[in-house]
């Protein structure tokens, strides 16, 4: 067991995270092929749009797992502070206020002032915090998640063009590929959040066709 007490104990990216990124780089990469004009575009019109797809990705992948990793250390700030304000609170009703506020609020309704005492008992128990916080491995694993993530669901949509001559069955395959993704990315976001999976899937096609269509039109 681990001996730092504000290191996360959850799986360092979880499914809806997971689902949500590749949703992410599905519709990032759809604004291009999308946008390819299958009556006038060649072959280089092609290998413009895939390296654009391909680079756009890339950048939004690092871009996104920053942005995860500053996520990470600011809920890990916010754990350290509430840990630090709990432990050396005089009050100890003022520590237990500060630990039903940490809490989700249905958990919290739930807790008894004796059982909120034990709680910050066993806090001021455990060993001297850090004096910041800091990034773990499963932080590091998680950013490099998203990075892989949202470049990787690039590829299916892109595997047509690099293949096929025939430009227009190329972007029927390709449209086809990333409903089928649209729909399994629904379809498991539906099973993690506790909704319907055909339906949920289904809206996800919708709502990511939505998506590009605004994200084209608005110059994205």
């Amino acid at each position: 067991m681990s001996n730092n007490p504000v290191k996360s104990s959850k799986r360092f990216l979880e499914p809806i995270e997971r689902v949500s990124e590749i949703l992410f780089g599905l519709i990032m990469v759809l604004t291009f092929t999308g946008s390819l004009s299958v009556a006038e575009a060649g072959r280089e019109d092609i290998r413009t749009m895939l390296i654009a797809a391909l680079g756009c990705n890339l950048a939004w992948g690092i871009i996104d797992g920053v942005l995860y990793l500053m996520g990470a250390l600011a809920e890990k700030g916010r754990g350290l502070m509430s840990l630090v304000a709990v432990r050396s609170a005089s009050d100890p009703e003022e520590a237990q206020r500060l630990i039903a506020d940490a809490l989700p609020p249905l958990i919290a309704s739930i807790l008894q002032p004796a059982e909120l005492e034990v709680m910050r008992q066993r806090l001021k128990q455990l060993p001297e915090p850090p004096a910041r916080a800091r990034l773990h491995k499963d932080d590091w694993l998680g950013g490099a998640a998203v990075f892989v993530l949202v470049f990787l669901s690039t590829f299916p949509v892109v595997i047509p063009f690099l293949f096929m001559q025939d430009t227009m069955r190329a972007l029927r395959i390709s449209n086809a590929i990333a409903i089928v993704m649209l729909f399994l990315t629904g379809f498991a976001f539906g099973r993690c959040a506790g909704r319907h999976p055909w339906a949920t899937g289904s809206s996800m096609v919708l709502l990511g066709c939505v998506l590009v269509g605004l994200t084209i039109a608005l110059g994205g």
